[in-house]
Order: structure tokens, then C-alpha cells, then sequence
């Protein structure tokens, strides 16, 4: 979470934009897309450099060596076009730069029509209006990404700053653009509320994503889960990638998918996947809940926050997930779609509302009925409400699921989460307490979790149990409550006390009466 000197500064570049004539919110969360995709690419193409030298393969040419072509008229150096080069050239030359020929260097950066970064940046348009305000902005982001650096320090124990700028800044970036985007007033719009950065880290975690994977994201907004599970790739599976030329050609053109029907959560999911090192990510334009929707038994993981309580026409849901689901309410037929999407054997981790656990409408029953008895429902972690605070107070759970079709299901692991590293007001301030260790550590050794009774923070149930509480979900159904003996004294002793204090009482009393007399 952002707090501190680095919240202030946010908060003060984003009053730079509004005192410099840029007010629409959306239009200055796009502006500082575009410059973060800058600064972001300058730093990605040094650190893959280094990672080719570092890995001895030497075959990686940089995207600004040597003369770089603008457009037909233009072509330019390519160092100039770098962040660390012209943030620090005087304002007039480096508005002059940035409007024509960075700008229109990253809108056709891939030049492929085909590719999601290039469908999506076509219509991108550069708005800042004069060459102070530009220069006052480049000059308050580089302060930032500077203040994320020294994060990055505390947060590892690094004592060498230098080796800080070689991590990956992922977690702290990912929660200044969170913070960024819940300016926003849009924030909660359909059901929409951002997974905080955290909580997309421990589910990738969970869920151990592998280099043959096929990753899907059917409400993917920023694209947050999908790059979180391309930095955790490159750092654990990192070998295994890019030492294999098909290895990394799938994980740059062909293991990521997602859909949104925002164009500029689009826009920005495609750059923030490109400035994390995917070139050509699966990015698309689509309602996932629709006809347009084509993708059956096609994926082997799908993460997901779906949209829940937004608003959704019937006629525009795909005939077969009706057939299957017949309801309105989003969280159940997405639930529905992702079963369809996966292929056989394929595992699925999504947050969904608490009504998914326990509601009686008969879609409720049945979806929870599917999970249970023709697949492999594994894990249900049960949030508290002040996960998506500021923005929500919604309770939730993370369900984890493999697709079998023919059931599985023996017994099911519950968690009951209540602190996740942050205080659960709006604040959201870091706290001592956090369960998120403690769950990708039971999670990963769910052998030692047979034996744990239902009072502590974790245990298994059994399916027969979940058939017979008509596939309820919710944890305070199986959750026991260990009460601990108070003793009393004795009834005598507890009289006479009654008494002795009854007579201290009326002493009292007539002391009182007394002194009224006199």
C-alpha cells in the first residue's frame, strides 16, 4: 500500500496535471500510462541486456541502438529517445522530442497489426499541453520511481542501491498504479474493484504457474494477474525460458490471454505487459460473457477477480452459459465460464463474493453442486471485507478448482484469512498481522492439513459433509468454536458476598440518612 513521502508525491503530481490544464481524470491517468511505458522500457531494455549477457546467450539487440525510424521523413538517434537521456534536456527541446518522435516511437513500437500493443495504441494521443508542465511531470515521475527504488531497498534489506535497480520493482509499481487508478472516479463501476497487488501475488503463488502453461484472465482490467504471472515465471522459471528459443517464443507471443471490454484498461493491460517483458501478449477487446466468446477447453490456468453485483442484459450472455447458469448475477455465470474455458486438468483461482458460498437460489446450488461433484473443487479461502477497501466493502473468498469432469473432490481445504498484512479500514496502513505466509505454506502441504481440527485456522471437510449442508461453502458452517471452561466459586461463597456487600451498602445508607438529620 502507498503511504508516506510516496503517496504525497503521487497526490502532488497528480494537482501538476490538474493546475497545468489537464482535469479529466481519465485523461491524466492515460498521460502518466504513456510516460510510466516510457520510463518502464527505458529500464526493461537495459535489464534484459544484462539478462542476455548474464545468461551468455548475447543475442539481444536493443530497441534504441543506433538510428531508429520515426516514420517515412523521420529517423533519429535512437539514444535520445531513452528517459534517462531527455529528462534531462531543457523543456522546450524535450516537449519537442517527446510529442514527435517518442511519442509516435512507442504508438508504433510493434509494428504489427495484429498485435495487441499496436491495436491499442493507434488511437493514443499525447495531451499535454505546454512544455513546462511536461518538464514538471517527467521531473516529479523520475522523484517517484526514485522513492520506489528505496522501497524496494526496505522492503528486501538491501543495503546496495544499485542492486535495488536490478530487482524487479513489480510489487511497489503495482501498488502506485493501483493507487493512481483509485483516483478514479469510476472505481467500483459494475462490479468492478482493482485486486489489490498483494492478494494477485499470493494466488499466483498458490497456483505455481509452469513455463507449458496456457494463462488466461477473462476480466482482466490492467492485466494484473497475468503480469504478476509473468514476473513470477521470470524469476523462478527463468532458465527454463529463455534458454529454450520455443519456450520463449510461447511465453512472449502465446501463453497470455485476456479480455476486458474497457478500451483504455486495454491500452494500459497491453503497455504494462510489454514494459514487463511479454512482447506480444493476447490483449483483447471482448465481453467474455458473450457470443463473441469462443474459447472452450482451451486454457490450463485461469486467474480472475470477475466483475460482481454490475449490471448485465440477459440477451447479451452466450446461449450455452445460459443453458447451463440461468441467472443474471455475473459471479455465477462467470464461475460457469471458466469451467467451459479450461481444458481438462486445467486449475482455476478466483475471488468471488460470499453469496457465491452460500446462497440458496438454485443457480447458487448448482454451480457449487458442479464444482463439487464433476470437478475437483481443492481450496476455499475465506477474506475479510477490508481486502478491497477503499473502494469496497464487499466480503469475499478465493475458490481453487481443477476442471476433471468427472469429479475428484475428496476433500476440501478452508482457510479462514483475517489479516493480510494491512489494516482493514480505508487506510489500509501496513499491520504486523498478516495470513498470507501461513496460507502458501499450509496450501503447498496440504498432506500435514488432514489431521488439523476444525477450530484452528485451517482444515479439510469432508465431501460428504459439503453434499450434506447442500454444498455450502462458507466456512462458519464447518468452523467449530472451541469454548474453554470459566470456573465459579462456589454458590455459598458467592452469597455471602452478595450479602456482605449488601450490608457495606445499607451502612452506607444510613450513614447518609444520618448526616441529612444533623
Amino acid at each position: 500500500m502507498i503511504a508516506g513521502e510516496l503517496k504525497s508525491k503521487i497526490d502532488n503530481l497528480w494537482e501538476t496535471f490538474a493546475t497545468g490544464g489537464l482535469t479529466n481524470p481519465l485523461n491524466v491517468i492515460e498521460q502518466i500510462t504513456y510516460l510510466m511505458f516510457i520510463k518502464d522500457l527505458d529500464n526493461s531494455d537495459n535489464s534484459r541486456k544484462k539478462d542476455s549477457i548474464l545468461l551468455g546467450l548475447n543475442d539481444y539487440k536493443s530497441i534504441f541502438d543506433g538510428q531508429v525510424k520515426i516514420d517515412d521523413e523521420l529517423v533519429v538517434n535512437g539514444d535520445e529517445l531513452r528517459w534517462s537521456t531527455f529528462k534531462d534536456f531543457a523543456p522546450k527541446k524535450m516537449f519537442s522530442i517527446v510529442q514527435k518522435e517518442v511519442f509516435p516511437f512507442i504508438k508504433n513500437l510493434k509494428n504489427d497489426e495484429e498485435g495487441a500493443y499496436s491495436r491499442y495504441m493507434k488511437d493514443a494521443t499525447f495531451l499535454i499541453p505546454t512544455p513546462g508542465l511536461l518538464a514538471k511531470v517527467v521531473g516529479e515521475l523520475s522523484d517517484i520511481y526514485d522513492l520506489m527504488d528505496e522501497e524496494v531497498v526496505k522492503q528486501n534489506n538491501l543495503k546496495n542501491e544499485d542492486k535495488a535497480k536490478l530487482l524487479n520493482r513489480g510489487d511497489v509499481r503495482g501498488d502506485v498504479y493501483e493507487y493512481l487508478l483509485g483516483k478514479l472516479s469510476t472505481a467500483g463501476r459494475n462490479g468492478q474493484f482493482r485486486t489489490p497487488r498483494h492478494i494477485i501475488k499470493m494466488m499466483v503463488e498458490l497456483m505455481n504457474p509452469q513455463v507449458n502453461d496456457k494463462i488466461c484472465d477473462p476480466a482482466a482490467g490492467t492485466a494484473g494477474f497475468l503480469v504478476e504471472t509473468s514476473e513470477y515465471l521470470q524469476d523462478k522459471r527463468k532458465e527454463e525460458i529463455f534458454y529454450n528459443k520455443e519456450n520463449r517464443h510461447y511465453f512472449h507471443n502465446e501463453m497470455f490471454t485476456g479480455y476486458d471490454t474497457d478500451q483504455t484498461m486495454l491500452r494500459i493491460g497491453a503497455m504494462n505487459m510489454l514494459s514487463h517483458g511479454v512482447d506480444n501478449p493476447n490483449i483483447e477487446y471482448q465481453d467474455s460473457l458473450s457470443e463473441q466468446n469462443s474459447d472452450r477447453n482451451k486454457y490450463s490456468l485461469i486467474m480472475a477477480n470477475p466483475p460482481f453485483k454490475g449490471s448485465l442484459d440477459p440477451d447479451s450472455v452466450s446461449s450455452d452459459l445460459r443453458k447451463i447458469c440461468k441467472t443474471k448475477k455475473t459471479e455465477l455465470l462467470f464461475l460457469t465460464l471458466f469451467l467451459q474455458m479450461l481444458r481438462v486438468g486445467g486449475r482455476c483461482a478466483c475471488i468471488v463474493p460470499d453469496g457465491v458460498l452460500f446462497g440458496s437460489s438454485k443457480a447458487h446450488k448448482s454451480i457449487r453442486k458442479v464444482l463439487v461433484e464433476d470437478n475437483n473443487l481443492e481450496a476455499v479461502i475465506s477474506m475479510p471485507s477490508g481486502v478491497f477497501k477503499p473502494y469496497a466493502g464487499v466480503s469475499t473468498a478465493i475458490l481453487i478448482f481443477t476442471k476433471t469432469g468427472n469429479g475428484g473432490t475428496n476433500k476440501v481445504w478452508f482457510y479462514d484469512m483475517t489479516a493480510d498484512g494491512f489494516s482493514l479500514d480505508d487506510k489500509r496502513t501496513p499491520v504486523k498481522e498478516n495470513d498470507i505466509p501461513d496460507i502458501i505454506e499450509r496450501f503447498k502441504h496440504l498432506d500435514k492439513e488432514i489431521d488439523r481440527k476444525k477450530t484452528e485456522k485451517s482444515f479439510m471437510v469432508d465431501k460428504k459433509d459439503i453434499v450434506d449442508n447442500d454444498y455450502d461453502l462458507s466456512i462458519n458452517r464447518y468452523k467449530e468454536i472451541e469454548y474453554k471452561p470459566v470456573e465459579y466459586p462456589p454458590t455459598k461463597d458467592i452469597i455471602a458476598e452478595i450479602e456482605k456487600l449488601d450490608k457495606e451498602a445499607n451502612d452506607a445508607l444510613q450513614e447518609l440518612k444520618a448526616l441529612l438529620k444533623d
